[in-house]
């Protein structure tokens, strides 16, 4: 009964990725969301209101289309600005890191996680040492966002991290990589303190490189020893 309510799940799971492909690609959704223009006749004039459609269309377009969370980060400092600007991405990019990894453990994890076990790298990385590594493998991919976003969601809805380290995990160190992305793009449509914005966000991605080296060089080295 077990093993076929698990490929039920998958089945499932698969029919949805369908149907929002379907849907996105009859209505254009990927296009509507990545308009500038369309967000900004969205917001209007009412702060709150702009702030509520922000966080939902970043939190289902992350999660659910699928798209790029860099987009979302730009958008929030153009829109926001910076301060305004990393609160709300750094909610709703967490947000969808949450809903992408709930599906995952729902519907995936019972299915995926006995095959990635059989590889011996893939359950050494993500399964063995008390979770130890897959979150440490959280840490760095949060920090340094040149990972796949939305694959890395789904992949650690796999893993046995818990729900709690994995949401607070997810929002802490994503918060470097989304403050770098937001200050510079308020930095490339501001009039006043161009240079400031700039500078600020080169300090945040030397800070962003030099703690990922630090990560690795305690942490992966040591092992590796």
């Amino acid at each position: 009964m077990k093993v076929q309510t698990k490929y039920i799940k998958l089945i499932i799971f698969i029919i949805a990725i369908i149907a929002v492909i379907i849907i996105n690609h009859h209505y254009k959704l990927h296009d509507k969301i990545h308009n500038l223009d369309d967000f900004k006749y969205m917001i209007g004039d009412n702060i709150v209101k702009a702030s509520i459609i922000y966080i939902v269309i970043t939190a289902i377009g992350s999660s659910i289309l699928a798209l790029p969370g860099v987009t979302f980060a730009l958008f929030s400092g153009i829109l926001f600005g910076p301060i305004l600007g990393i609160i709300l991405c750094s909610v709703s990019s967490t947000l969808a890191a949450i809903i992408s990894f709930l599906v995952s453990r729902f519907f995936l994890k019972d299915t995926i996680k006995p095959l990635i076990e059989k590889n011996k790298c893939l359950n050494k990385l993500l399964f063995q040492d008390g979770n130890k590594n897959a979150m440490l493998l959280l840490m760095i991919t949060r920090l340094v966002p040149l990972f796949p976003y939305n694959i890395q969601n789904f992949a650690y809805g796999i893993t046995d991290v818990s729900f709690m380290q994995y949401s607070l995990y997810t929002f802490l160190f994503m918060l470097p990589g989304i403050s770098l992305f937001t200050i510079a793009s308020v930095g490339i449509v501001a009039e006043n303190n161009r240079s400031l914005y700039f500078l600020i966000a080169a300090v945040i991605l030397v800070f962003v490189l030099v703690i990922s080296f630090l990560l690795k060089k305690k942490y992966v080295n040591n092992k590796s020893v």
